[in-house]
């Protein structure tokens, strides 16, 4: 069940103004596209299995996903109208969320490997995989610098959920925040001086922001329920969320 959860089932627009999302309207879930308008609503997988997660990529000409067709949770990419869809790892293990990076050379995603998941990142072909963090304690829901050089990603390696970064290329691991309570489901401001992330220190899960050296956490939401999954306007004066 930890596999899914909180995972990223709509895709942030591309220029095109085209929305990717993930839904069971069929009766499974599937990738569909549709006009920022909600019109033209096209199911761009049409498959039995389990399909989800729909990332753009940064020239808005490509999907990445995670589908089980193959008979285990694996990630694919294929192009923006469904064409060509292609599956990029080969593990044993689940293979989940997908995220490009800004100059669209790397596809980093979380995989469950003995009990915990650990970050890698590959190709959009499918070659050059790496592993970037090897905590015993997982590692996912990342976010990519808006430079491309580092990312964000939450963590249970100090005990509780926490906001970490690190640079591309594995080095320069730094903890972000610190608190007794979980801080996950980080986003990266587009001029990537922010992050916004959940955390519950407040008692719930409530939406705040916090400067990219850790500094004036601020808190956005207030609400008896749940706020998670924040997402920036390309233009960083928004943040649209789940509650």
């Amino acid at each position: 069940p930890g596999i899914f959860q909180n995972s990223q089932s709509i895709a942030t627009p591309v220029p095109s103004q085209r929305l990717a999302y993930a839904s069971n309207q069929s009766g499974n879930f599937e990738i569909y596209q549709m006009g920022s308008d909600g019109k033209g609503q096209i199911n761009l997988t049409n498959q039995p299995s389990y399909e989800w997660g729909p990332n753009w990529s940064p020239d808005g000409k490509q999907l990445a996903f995670v589908s089980e067709r193959d008979g285990n949770l694996e990630i694919y990419v294929m192009n923006a109208d469904g064409s060509s869809q292609r599956r990029l790892t080969h593990n044993t293990v689940y293979d989940a969320g997908p995220t490009w990076s800004p100059d669209g050379q790397w596809i980093a995603y979380k995989s469950f490997e003995n009990n915990d998941f650990h970050i890698y990142l590959l190709r959009p072909d499918g070659s050059s995989q790496k592993l970037l963090t090897t905590s015993a304690n997982n590692d996912w829901r990342m976010s990519w610098s808006p430079d491309g050089g580092r990312l964000a990603f939450s963590s249970f390696r100090d005990g509780n959920g926490e906001i970490y970064l690190i640079n591309a290329d594995g080095t320069g691991l730094t903890r972000l925040t610190n608190e007794p309570t979980e801080d996950n489901d980080v986003a990266w401001s587009p001029d990537g001086k922010k992050l916004a992330f959940v955390s519950k220190r407040a008692g719930n899960p409530e939406i705040y922001v916090i400067n990219q050296d850790g500094s004036n956490v601020i808190r956005l939401t207030n609400n008896p329920a749940a706020d998670t999954i924040p997402v920036w306007s390309p233009d960083g004066q928004k943040l649209v969320f789940t509650s």
